[in-house]
Order: C-alpha cells, then structure tokens, then sequence
C-alpha cells in the first residue's frame, strides 16, 4: 500500500516562503515520477509543478514559474516545492501525487496524498 503524507502548510504573509515536503511510503524499490496539484475553493484542482523519477525537468505551471521550485531526494523517498514570494491567488490545498506508470506533467497521477492547507493573506 503505497502513502503519501504531505506537511509544511500554513498561513503566511504575501510575499512570504514556505516549504512543502511529501513523504512517500510502501512501495520505494523505485521512484516514481511526482507532482504538486493544487485546488482553491470554488475551483478545479490544477497542476503546479513536476519532476521525474530519474530527477528529469523539472516543470512548473506558468503561473509560479520563477516562484516555486519543485525538487526531491530519492534517498529519502521526499518531493519538496519551495514556495516563494508567495501570492494570495496561491491560497489553495496542495497535494502532491505520485505514478510508477507513463504520462504528462498534468496526470494521470496513481497516488495521492491528503492534502496541506497554504493561505497567503493580503
């Protein structure tokens, strides 16, 4: 059974930093490719930012391009996306996903994890 447990949520000022971290568990012989999907309230979930198994891209959504910095370390089965001069647009919950199959940046996604609250207030 494969977890994925997301932390580093919370609130903060526009133009504050926060990390993410997503920890994954029960299937780590191999890494899988991994993303950070977002959904604020009243919208659908969208893609943020990806990187791949071997550490290929990594990709990020124009929209926080030069903002957020996805990366991972594969010895510690951990995704990261550093968040930078944060916005309030970013306030959403952000999950990150995990595959071990083939697909584009935006899914489809195998596993999920739970979700982290990130507000940016004004």
């Amino acid at each position: 059974q494969v977890h994925l447990v997301e932390s580093g949520g919370g609130l903060v000022q526009a133009g504050g930093s926060l990390r993410l971290s997503c920890t994954v568990s029960g299937r780590t012989l191999s890494s899988p490719d991994m993303g950070w999907f977002r959904q604020a309230p009243g919208k659908e979930r969208e893609f943020v930012a990806g990187i791949m198994r071997n550490g290929g891209g990594p990709y990020s959504t124009e929209s926080v391009k030069g903002r957020f910095t996805v990366s991972r370390d594969n010895a510690k089965n951990t995704l990261y996306l550093q968040m930078n001069n944060l916005k309030p647009e970013d306030t959403a919950v952000y999950y990150c996903a995990a595959r071990w199959s083939v697909g584009a940046w935006s899914g489809p996604y195998d596993y999920w994890g739970q979700g982290t609250q990130v507000t940016v207030s004004s």
